[in-house]
């Protein structure tokens, strides 16, 4: 029988320092350790450049397509990967073709009692003399609210991905020298920006408000006022434009622009299921005033599209307003 050894002795052996270790009572290396602090790390431009030669050698080493066989392999596989690929998608779409219906013949799907409503009842029913204008605005009028919003949700995902910090040191560090991002002054430039950009909006005034006349409408008038706030961002720069056009302005415009069109269908949609008589009266089918509730909706839709199509370019180019 082993006899019990005294608490001294027992400190002294390995297997009470080793139990101190393992319950984290004691660390053995602690304060027998030499620690220095380390140096902070330096190089002289000898060794800079002997590291960064190194690592082009390396790098062409490894993408070199004389030298790397499965890099060679690769894109040989790839070059007939993507011919099989072509030729594949071509047979789907022509096989798929040759299943349409022949074109114009009566019995098509398209051919259906929905067009013909559209032809024989559109200018009675919405008062609109643009056909297309009162197929997307009165009768569709559900499905062009869903794309005003898919260009609004776009937009606002452009920006989250997009836009440059808005603190003014981070974003002056980013930006370095607006300069940068704007013309260095072109005469030419700003001269036809000045003749053509206060035509170029008022003709997409006059697309939004004759759409429901004749071709036109709030996306091509949205457009066209789209492309002129364009020009003159470019011709006069962001300092100039951001007087009068800036993301809280963008922001603005859709909310209201998205809201009026929401309500004004809402009231639509109500007395439309409930079989009641609007309000709203369709007015003479020719004049400006017409149409219902089709003008206000398409400058509704002219708003959001104008807006949109230069927030998508201020963030492509510059990453802010």
């Amino acid at each position: 029988m082993s006899r019990k050894i005294s608490n001294e002795k027992y400190k002294k052996t390995f297997s009470y320092h080793m139990k101190q270790w393992f319950t984290g009572e004691k660390d053995p290396f602690l304060d027998s350790v030499e620690m220095k602090p380390q140096k902070e790390f330096a190089e002289t431009k000898e060794e800079k450049s002997r590291r960064i030669q190194e690592k082009e050698q390396m790098m062409d080493w490894i993408y070199s397509g004389e030298r790397n066989r499965e890099l060679r392999a690769f894109r040989k596989a790839y070059h007939v990967i993507s011919v099989l690929f072509c030729i594949c998608l071509v047979a789907v779409l022509l096989i798929a073709v040759s299943y349409l219906p022949p074109f114009g013949n009566a019995g098509n799907p398209v051919n259906n009692e929905v067009p013909q409503r559209y032809i024989e009842s559109g200018l009675q029913e919405t008062g609109a003399v643009n056909i297309v204008t009162g197929m997307i605005l009165d009768y569709r009028a559900f499905d062009t609210l869903g794309e005003s919003h898919v260009l609004f949700i776009a937009t606002c995902t452009v920006l989250i991905l997009l836009r440059v910090d808005g603190d003014k040191k981070k974003r002056k560090e980013a930006e370095v020298d607006d300069r940068l991002y704007e013309p260095k002054n072109d005469v030419i430039l700003q001269t036809v920006a000045r003749i053509l950009v206060p035509p170029i909006i008022i003709f997409g005034i006059y697309v939004i408000l004759c759409g429901h006349l004749g071709p036109g409408g709030g996306f091509s008038g949205g457009a066209v006022i789209g492309a002129g706030l364009i020009l003159y961002l470019n011709a006069f720069g962001f300092a100039k434009t951001e007087r009068f056009f800036t993301a809280k302005t963008y922001k603005v415009m859709c909310f209201v622009a998205l809201g009026c069109y929401c309500l004004a269908k809402s009231y639509s949609f109500y007395t439309g299921a409930n079989h009641l008589e609007s309000m709203i009266s369709l007015g003479t089918p020719g004049a400006i005033l017409s149409s219902g509730l089709i003008l206000i909706l398409n400058i509704c839709v002219g708003i959001v599209v104008a807006g949109t199509m230069y927030t998508f370019y201020v963030m492509f180019r510059k990453g802010g307003y």
